[in-house]
């Protein structure tokens, strides 16, 4: 199926149009990933979502909190973060507010990767949204960000154990 005949055979109802979104989510989500562990020197892209999320943060994460932040478990986090360490970006310790937890730190290697050499990628990302006014963006943001809220409804349920019967 090409992507055009995708878009048309899901346009005609909100129904197939949430089933649509639903697929695309992954389909973005693989073509992105794809784009950028082919691209980008040195990291993945989860390695670079956990960078990115350390970087912008004022406090140290521990691993279970990261795990809540980017949808995975904290041995998911623990993994990427060993990974980390030894490449030079993080550092990783005791958190000082509990005892049982570990944390993470940026090393000075992640504020150099960034500013040295993920700079030089940061115009070529720019393309993927350059198709959208500033209006479009806004309202893109808005109605993503809302997808959270979706999300958190799911969660719930599940913990309800009334999304899925067996």
């Amino acid at each position: 199926m090409e992507l055009q005949d995708f878009i048309h055979r899901f346009s005609d109802t909100a129904e197939n149009q949430t089933k649509a979104i639903f697929n695309s989510l992954f389909i973005v989500g693989n073509k992105l990933q794809t784009l950028f562990d082919n691209h980008i020197p040195e990291i993945s892209l989860k390695q670079f979502m956990l960078l990115s999320l350390i970087r912008h943060s004022k406090k140290p994460f521990t691993f279970t909190k990261l795990g809540g932040l980017l949808g995975c478990s904290r041995q998911n986090i623990k993994k990427l973060a060993s990974v980390l360490e030894k490449k030079g970006f993080v550092t990783i310790e005791q958190s000082p507010a509990d005892m049982r937890a570990l944390c993470i730190r940026p090393a000075p290697k992640l504020e150099d990767y960034f500013e040295n050499v993920f700079s030089n990628y940061q115009k070529e990302l720019s393309f993927l949204f350059s198709v959208y006014t500033e209006d479009e963006i806004r309202t893109f943001f808005t109605l993503f960000m809302k997808l959270y809220t979706g999300i958190e409804c799911l969660e719930s349920m599940s913990k309800d154990s009334t999304l899925i019967s067996k």
